[in-house]
């Protein structure tokens, strides 16, 4: 796939990308309303990060050069429904390596300060009470991720230091990963009775929205901690909220349904549970490493190469 010239729209400065090959036009795009270019003549165009589906799609249909589509996401569910816009043969590629370390920090953030009580300890300090007591360890815990991909094999990784029980890996077919074998979505019932804190890493596909429902929530034992760094359609929001207004389960969500959660919205206050407002990937991790992606695609691209990170190729 050889493109030497034509537009490339990006979502940052480009003079702040180093190792960009010379031969394109760059544009910075990252959804304002007025486009900065002819979309006519965009052969790369790299979606604006963590703007709304509709911002992402809106110049897809007027963009009949187009080659590549590049998000900034490790998913790629809001790209989806504008492919329908797209000419053969156009590429969309995820931004895998980007998001790895970031999202896996916070997942693990979320498992210790939910084990610890740490939200439990800050309104205690807001309210200058002593809140004492013994609190769960992840020593010992088992851990079960679900959806182990580069993120769930990251997730793994940043586990092993705190000497947690063991970790279950379960993704969509069963297979051989280098930390050990992976479990197929279908082993999920048989799983989750043993699992202490359940980890979601799924991408969102039809497969996955939904999954985590009242019978999979069901089958999970008391007490156990479900945390969600997905997306938050893979989780049945009103059969959570029961789970968690019994007092059986506890969840960390990272991503929600509806996103963002709107006020008055019953989750907020809902017992034994942690929110934070979807920020898996949005650290000082994410720039630097995101530019770097963005240099080798289109360097890739320039030279006729391949682009790595193909999710699929619009048929």
């Amino acid at each position: 796939m050889t493109a030497t010239t034509g537009d490339v729209w990006l979502p940052f400065p480009p003079g702040e990308i180093d190792g960009l090959p010379d031969s394109f036009r760059y544009h910075q795009w990252d959804g304002e309303d007025t486009f900065p270019a002819d979309p006519a003549a965009c052969v790369f165009y790299v979606t604006p990060y963590m703007k709304s589906q509709e911002v992402t799609l809106r110049p897809l249909a007027r963009m009949p050069a187009l080659r590549v589509v590049q998000t900034l996401t490790a998913g790629i569910d809001h790209v989806l429904p504008g492919l329908g816009d797209l000419r053969p043969g156009v590429r969309l590629c995820n931004a895998r390596g980007v998001h790895e370390a970031s999202t896996a920090e916070l997942a693990l953030t979320l498992v210790l300060a939910s084990l610890r009580g740490i939200p439990g300890m800050v309104r205690g300090q807001d309210r200058e009470e002593w809140r004492g007591g013994f609190y769960d360890a992840l020593a010992d815990r088992s851990v079960l991720i679900v959806g182990y991909g580069a993120i769930g094999a990251a997730v793994e990784d940043r586990l092993a230091p705190f000497e947690c029980g063991p970790v279950t890996r379960v993704a969509r077919s069963a297979r051989t990963a280098p930390h050990g074998p992976v479990r197929a979505l279908a082993d999920l019932p048989d799983l989750l009775p043993d699992a202490d804190v359940v980890v979601l890493t799924t991408p969102l596909t039809e497969d996955t929205r939904g999954l985590v429902d009242a019978g999979f929530l069901g089958r999970m034992k008391d007490g156990a901690l479900l945390v969600n760094v997905s997306r938050g359609p893979v989780v049945d929001t009103a059969a959570l909220l029961a789970e968690l207004e019994s007092g059986r389960l506890r969840a960390a969500l990272d991503v929600t349904d509806p996103e963002p959660l709107p006020a008055g919205h019953p989750l907020w206050h809902a017992p034994n549970v942690l929110i934070t407002p979807h920020v898996g990937g949005s650290s000082s991790a994410f720039e630097p490493r995101a530019k770097r992606l963005l240099a080798r695609q289109l360097t890739r691209f320039a030279a006729g190469e391949e682009v790595h990170n193909t999710v699929l190729i619009k048929d």
